[in-house]
Formats: structure tokens, sequence, C-alpha cells
């Protein structure tokens, strides 16, 4: 029987660092045939467009396939079997695939999938690493307010689940075969050891744990688990196993064109005062400024922000500045959109 190929399922919430830790594995792959899946939540592709101008040997286009404008635990039958059939009949096909999933995908349905038919033989779930924004889960982004929600209750009798950050970042966890506490970098000893404490709390199952920056993380410690997720599903518990569906009516995503800025700083300040006024989960783009050859590439999570030049603007880019913004749903579109701006 022909060996099944390897697949890592790389999860995680909104920001966490999935993209840098994919970047790190494939300048690290060691002569591999890596090919990537990229899933966003929205229509414009900013983490493919990442990883396809790091310049590493060996990210080739072609072996960059990205699934937008929803999450892929969602589009299992119209967008992911069809394309990991693609990968397996290429004539060379990968060495090992890697999956990034949205960050507000659930990643056990992705586990299930494995268990097609069409696939089963072929390719099998060599592991599942969910990686967590340390500082995030410090600040209590992924806690129950338990306040909240007996006020919410109050108000709604019929609503008888946790918040839905908490629920998602459970799900990731449990399904992980390795846990990266990431932006360890950002915390301090104390800090450190009261996330670890409060992950391993919330796991059910045993998981490594590990910490990292900049989603550096070797290679030979992420690839090759043999764990074979898809035929150890009961192991790995979800808030959603009695689902027959479901989907992500608690979240929402849009983009937000914005001119050219004559200075990052401006940006930065509008950016700043919108996460404080609508309570924004996540922002990321690329944006031209003035009398500047590469393009901008911002990234923000709650109210920590980086940028950065990633690359020149090629010619025949779109040099329009756009800016995804994902948040719970209720968000002010048109408020965002005059704050950003400016």
């Amino acid at each position: 029987m022909t060996r099944k190929i390897p697949a890592t399922v790389i999860t995680g919430f909104l920001g966490a660092g999935k993209t840098s830790m994919i970047r790190h594995l494939l300048g690290r792959a060691d002569g591999r045939r890596l090919a990537l899946i990229i899933n966003e939540f929205g229509d414009l592709g900013v983490d493919r467009e990442i990883l396809s101008g790091c310049g590493i040997d060996g990210c080739a286009d072609e072996d960059l396939v990205e699934l937008a404008n929803g999450c892929i635990c969602c589009t299992v039958a119209d967008d992911f079997l069809p394309t990991i059939e693609a990968l397996l009949d290429r004539p060379e096909p990968p060495d090992h695939i890697v999956i990034e999933t949205s960050g507000l995908a659930l990643p056990k349905p992705l586990v299930k999938a494995f268990n097609w038919p069409e696939i089963r033989t072929r390719v099998t779930v060599d592991g599942v690493i969910a990686v967590v924004d340390g500082p995030a889960l410090a600040e209590g982004r992924f806690a129950d307010d338990p306040d909240a929600v007996a006020a919410q209750r109050a108000a709604d009798p019929n609503l008888d689940h946790e918040s839905p950050l908490a629920e998602l970042f459970e799900d990731q966890l449990n399904c992980a075969d390795i846990v990266v506490v990431n932006k360890a970098d950002l915390l301090d000893k104390t800090a450190t050891r009261r996330v670890e404490t409060e992950i391993r709390a919330e796991l059910k199952r045993e998981a490594k744990l590990l910490t990292a920056a900049h989603g550096a993380v070797d290679p030979s410690v992420l690839l090759g688990l043999d764990a074979a997720a898809e035929d150890d599903l009961d192991s790995r518990p979800s808030h959603h196993d009695a689902d027959d569906d479901h989907d992500h009516d608690d979240f929402d995503s849009f983009v937000v064109p914005v001119g050219e800025i004559a200075a990052p700083a401006d940006l930065l300040r509008r950016l700043t005062a919108a996460v404080a006024a609508h309570d924004i989960l996540r922002v990321k783009g690329f944006v031209p400024v003035a009398g500047k050859d590469m393009r901008l590439l911002v990234q923000g999570v709650g109210g920590r922000f980086q940028h950065y030049y990633d690359r020149p603007w090629a010619p025949d880019d779109d040099r329009r500045g756009r800016l995804v913004v994902i948040g719970q749903t209720g968000l002010d579109e048109a408020a965002i959109a005059r704050t950003l701006a400016g």
C-alpha cells in the first residue's frame, strides 16, 4: 500500500501567529516539498499574500492554495475535499501538507473530513497544532465574563451556551496534539506560568505544551507526529459534537478601503481609536505610504499592532489600501470606516 501523505493542521484564534509559524516551517523545510492550504475568514487573502511574498525558497505560488471567504470547517465538501484531491493527484505530490485554518474555524470538522472515502487511504492527519496568543490569553480575551453571560441569559432564556470566544478557544485546544503559547517574548515569567496553568485547566486530553516567539518552533517538533488524528476523534471533545451543522453568526468581517497615508503612525492612531470604540478583534491588510515604493503590512490583535514594509509594490499590484476588520457580530461598519479614513 502506498504511504499516506501526512497533513498538519495549524489552528488557533485570530492573530495568534499561525502564518508566522508556517513561514518558519517553510524556511527550514530541508528539502521537503510542502504544500500549503490557507483558509481565511473574509474575502481578502492577506495570509496568502504574506506567504507568497516571503522570498523563501520552496514557497512557490503553485504550492499555496487559498480558501477565502469562509471557514474551512463549514465548506469541507465544497472547498477542502476538491483542493486536497487536486494536491494528491499531482504528478509529483507534496511530501507534507500544511493547513492553516481560519482563526474562527473549528478544527474537528476538518479532521473528520480526512475519513471521507475519496481521501482516507491517501492522506492522514499527522498532527493538530493549536497556536495560542499568550498576551491575549493573559489579558482575559478568551475567558467568560460571568456577569455578562448572566445578563445575556436573563435577557434571553434560550441562551444556554458560553461566550463564542471561550467555546472556540476550548475547541481549538482540545483538538490539538501540541499547544504552542506564542508571543512568549511579550510575557514575563509570572504571566507565562499563569497562561500555562489556564491552558492545562482547559485541556481535556493529553497535549504537549510549548512556548515560542514569532511562531519559531523547530519543524522536527511539529512535523512527524504520526498522530492519525482522524482515527482518534473521540478523544478530541468539542462543544459542537452534537451539532449536525454550525455557522459563525457570532462573528463578522468586512474590508475597509484606506487611501495612501502620510506615515504609519497616522494609521496606527486611527486603528487604536477604532479598536477602543468598537472592540475589534483583528485587523490586517496592506496600505500604501506616500513616498514609499514598498507596501506596508499592518496587523493587529485587540489594541496591539505591528507594521513593516514586506516587499516592493509589483507593477501589476492594485496599490489601493485595504484592511480586513473582524469582530463579533454587530460591528458598526460605517463608523469604523469613517474612523480609519481619518
